[in-house]
């Protein structure tokens, strides 16, 4: 805990670095309450979302939520670690409440969905207080081919806090400034291929892409239920590890969580908090690390974690390679891999339709479409609708011969040609990447990746712009991290050495971001 000012009893936490054990301590002693949370997260959130864009709406029960929590509290119940907890989770996590959920985009205001998604549910009945919507990538990052990270037509441009007009990476651009400067206690995104892992990476976060399958994806709105996740963003491996515990399970809503191989959750704290990397075989594929012009930085941090590994009692296997590493290459790219094209049509229909209310009666991708290009706060032709054009001309149909044939490929090359090869030729229990390198492997097969801080670019970092001059892409005190793959559901595994690795870095303390929030409890109280 770092303390600001105090009240007679115990410290306040500075909402800058306040975990979730930090907040539960404060609250369990009555030195404040839920209410004041919340009043102190929205606050932070106004002082600096003009600038930042980082969340699209906020909850306009939050306060009435926390004041039926603080007060189960004080009659001595409590649901667990979330409990009183001001969570904020991603613009496409569907709530039955007064809150909407669009993936950034107007096509969806106003639309009302059968219930809250399953995500949401169990945010609630673990007593989390979803404080608002995040900003995102609009429709995830699944629309144009000359968008950028963290803009939407409905929150406008995110931006990340490390530096001015810095590019938040995305998709889940919102959840990642939300957890980075503490704009809420933790975020809840998606991913599809990165957009978890490279924002979290890039805003100084751990993040959890969990397996495909570990978290239920029903009324989250959709790219592709065959890549599609749900995990956390936090600043903390333990306050990632509270949330996953809690999200992940079996739902009769998504088959895909029948696939999970353990009937009890695997309680991801207590890996956490037993955290060692003693004995652990860990592989590093270096034909899948890249060396460019510009990550230096990375590149040099990432091979002098191999001491810290070392010294922590694993045993490290360099060149590690991925036996098939070609094979993946040539394999058609993820923007235009037609298996996430089939899945999107179909699923962005099942969607819509799944709404009570729709009240701009869309029902297939092609009405979307049309809606994009006709209204204007879309933005409409200044940022295409390429991706989805191109998923909309796919020949093939989900569930036909051809798609069947293309994702037994993905599968392949997601696994036996990559991870899972490397797992398996070199006896592994982990494979470790810089994270700028590692969604689209996990990505395509629903493997696991777990993130945590690795170190900052140096502050003679040449200023880098995004092709629109909107974004600042690389820059002086970019935040960047370190990647755990593993086999499918072995993320308590990952947690464990994870953890154990922050706990022997702690690289998140060594830079703060360049802009603040001014407001602490104290404030409010």
């Amino acid at each position: 805990m770092s303390p600001t000012e105090s009240v007679p009893g115990m410290p306040l936490p500075d909402l800058l670095y306040a975990t979730i054990d930090d907040l539960q301590s404060g609250l369990a002693a009555g030195t404040f309450t839920s209410v004041d949370l919340v009043k102190a997260y929205v606050a932070r959130i106004n002082e600096v979302n003009p600038v930042l864009h980082a969340v699209i709406e906020i909850n306009p029960d939050a306060l009435t939520i926390a004041a039926s929590l603080d007060a189960e509290r004080a009659a001595g119940s409590s649901t667990g670690n979330l409990h009183g907890i001001p969570i904020c989770i991603k613009d496409n996590i569907a709530t039955l409440d007064k809150m909407n959920n669009t993936a950034g985009s107007f096509a969806l205001l106003g639309a009302i969905p059968p219930s809250d998604s399953t995500i949401a549910a169990k945010l609630k009945a673990a007593g989390a207080i979803i404080i608002g919507k995040c900003n995102l990538s609009q429709w995830a990052n699944y629309r144009s081919s000359n968008s950028t990270n963290g803009w939407s037509s409905r929150g406008g441009q995110t931006m990340g806090a490390y530096y001015p007009m810095q590019d938040p990476s995305g998709s889940s651009s919102g959840p990642g400034v939300v957890s980075s400067i503490g704009l809420a206690a933790a975020a809840v995104g998606t991913e599809t291929s990165g957009s978890i892992i490279s924002p979290s990476s890039r805003n100084s976060l751990t993040g959890i892409k969990p397996s495909v399958g570990l978290t239920s994806r029903y009324l989250v709105v959709p790219i592709s239920q065959t890549q599609d996740t749900v995990g956390p963003l936090t600043r903390t491996m333990m306050d990632a590890a509270y949330i996953l515990s809690v999200i992940a399970g079996e739902d009769s809503h998504d088959n895909y969580t029948s696939a999970i191989p353990f009937e009890t959750i695997p309680d991801y704290a207590a890996e956490c908090s037993s955290g060692s990397l003693e004995g652990a075989k860990i592989g590093i594929p270096r034909n899948a690390i890249t060396v460019s012009s510009t990550n230096g930085p990375e590149i040099t941090a990432f091979n002098a974690s191999i001491s810290v590994f070392e010294t922590l009692g694993a045993t490290i296997v360099d060149n590690a390679d991925f036996p098939d590493l070609a094979g993946y290459l040539n394999f058609t790219g993820y923007t235009s891999d037609p298996v996430v094209g089939a899945d999107f049509v179909f699923d962005v229909a099942n969607y819509f339709n799944e709404m009570t209310t729709n009240p701009n009666s869309i029902v297939d991708l092609q009405q979307l479409i049309n809606f994009t290009e006709t209204y204007v706060p879309e933005d409409y032709p200044d940022r295409n609708v390429a991706t989805w054009l191109s998923a909309a001309s796919l020949n093939i149909t989900m569930g036909d011969a051809t798609y069947y044939t293309a994702l037994l490929e993905q599968y392949y090359y997601g696994s036996n040609a990559t991870i899972l090869g490397a797992l398996e030729q070199y006896d592994l229990d982990a494979l470790i990447i810089p994270s700028s390198m590692s969604p689209g492997y996990a990505a395509i097969a629903g493997y696991p990746i777990v993130t945590v801080p690795l170190g900052y670019y140096p502050a003679t970092t040449n200023v880098i712009y995004n092709s629109r001059d909107t974004l600042v892409s690389l820059g002086p005190n970019f935040p960047f991290g370190l990647s755990f793959y593993g086999r499918r559901f072995s993320e308590a595994t990952l947690v464990k050495y994870a953890c154990a690795f922050e706990a022997a870095t702690n690289y998140r303390q060594l830079q703060n971001p360049y802009i603040i929030p001014n407001i602490q409890l104290v404030d409010v109280m």
